[in-house]
C-alpha cells in the first residue's frame, strides 16, 4: 500500500491494519487506536519524552512514538500495570497511562503535522516488538527525577 495515495479515513484504517497490524478503527471521522491488554500507551511531556526516547534507543527498546504539540505518546506492550505509588509519581511528572478501553487518535498522513495535530516521531513497523510498558515507565521515572545514567 502506498501512503501517498491514501485519501480517506477508511484508507488509513486499512493502511494501519495491513502495514503495521494495528487494531485501529474509524470513529467520528478519525483513525483511533484502542488501548487494549496487548497495546498500551504512555503520554509524556515533550522534554521528558525526548530524553526517554534517547535512553530507550540506547537500550535498543525503541518503539512507535506519536508527537503532539505538548506531549508525545509511546506505544507499548502492557507487561504490568504500575501500582498506586508509581502512578502518583508519574502523575507528579505529568505522565499519563490511558486505561484499557480508551483510544488514541492516529494521523492520516505521514507528514509533519496532520489535520489531527500530530505526527509520527518514530512510525510503527510491522514486525517490530513494542517496548514493555514497564521499561518506558522505569526510564521515564529515571529521567523525570534526574537519576538516569
Amino acid at each position: 500500500m502506498n501512503a501517498d495515495r491514501l485519501t480517506t479515513v477508511g484508507d488509513w484504517v486499512s493502511y494501519y491494519r495491513h502495514e503495521f497490524a494495528l487494531p485501529v478503527t474509524e470513529r467520528g471521522g478519525f483513525v483511533m487506536l484502542p488501548v487494549t491488554t496487548q497495546i498500551g500507551v504512555v503520554h509524556l511531556p515533550v522534554g521528558t519524552a525526548e530524553k526517554v526516547r534517547g535512553a530507550l534507543q540506547q537500550q535498543r527498546r525503541g518503539g512507535p512514538i506519536l508527537a503532539r504539540h505538548i506531549r508525545w505518546s509511546f506505544l507499548a506492550e502492557p507487561d504490568s500495570r504500575p501500582g498506586k505509588q508509581i502512578m502518583e509519581a508519574l502523575n507528579r511528572l505529568d505522565i499519563g497511562i490511558p486505561v484499557v478501553g480508551s483510544a488514541v487518535m492516529l494521523p492520516t498522513g505521514l507528514g509533519r503535522w496532520t489535520r489531527e495535530g500530530c505526527h509520527w516521531v518514530t512510525p510503527p513497523a510491522r514486525d517490530s516488538k513494542l517496548p514493555p510498558l514497564s521499561a518506558i515507565i522505569t526510564t521515564a521515572l529515571a529521567v523525570g527525577t534526574g537519576s538516569e545514567d
